[in-house]
């Protein structure tokens, strides 16, 4: 289960405190693979950083005993001046991978970089820095991956790889998905939460989320 209570979240702006979220309280359920839905602009990259702890709420608090991944977009959580190796080594360590020689193996294998992997990632092009960032996130056991986007993005070889390599671990863990492909979520997901005007709405059916959220 992951719990949001009383999350309030904004951000200052010249017309005043922008809310995301005002006093929200929600538990997500655990077993699921979770479509989040939801208008540009709704909150749903938001909600992916505060699940992450990439970010805090202004108030409130989330509580979970799961182990959850980092928003996986184009790039996210890799730097730039670091090579891919020295990435690949650092998120290991962060999150606590026991064997990072074999986690970086892994990488080097799905990544598919080459010589390239110990040269920086600014020297990277989009889709060679979205190829790490992936590898670097599904070499890692994580209870529940945050996707955002990334497996609709790349050339198609990499897509379908991606998305085989998602599959197989939605079937041992959990993913929460943000997609603008519905078949793409359909196909991961079984169920969605639908986020509008700060409000989070748990569908059980996929289908009936996409139809709910395809009438906003």
């Amino acid at each position: 289960m992951i719990s949001l209570k009383n999350v309030t979240k904004y951000y200052p702006s010249k017309l005043g405190n922008q809310y995301v979220f005002e006093d929200l309280s929600f538990d997500i359920p655990s077993g699921h693979n979770i479509a989040l839905l939801g208008k540009n602009g709704a909150g749903k990259s938001t909600l992916f950083r505060l699940l992450a702890c990439s970010e805090y709420p202004d108030k409130g608090r989330i509580v979970t005993d799961k182990h959850i991944s980092w928003p996986v977009a184009l790039g996210t959580g890799i730097h730039p001046q670091m090579t891919g190796r020295e990435n690949a080594r650092f998120i290991a360590r962060v999150n606590g991978v026991s064997d990072v020689a074999e986690y970086e193996r892994r990488v080097i294998d799905f990544a598919e970089l080459g010589i390239k992997y110990h040269l920086p990632v600014k020297t990277y092009s989009s889709g060679m820095r979205s190829r790490l960032a992936f590898a670097c996130t599904i070499a890692i056991d994580f209870d529940v991956y945050l996707i955002d986007e990334v497996t609709s993005v790349g050339d198609p070889q990499f897509k379908r790889k991606a998305q085989r390599a998602l599959y197989d671990r939605s079937k041992q863990s959990n993913v929460i998905m943000i997609s603008h492909q519905m078949p793409e979520l359909r196909l991961f997901c079984d169920s969605a939460l639908l986020m509008e005007k700060g409000k989070l709405t748990f569908y059980d059916d996929v289908d009936e989320a996409i139809k709910r959220y395809e009438a906003l």
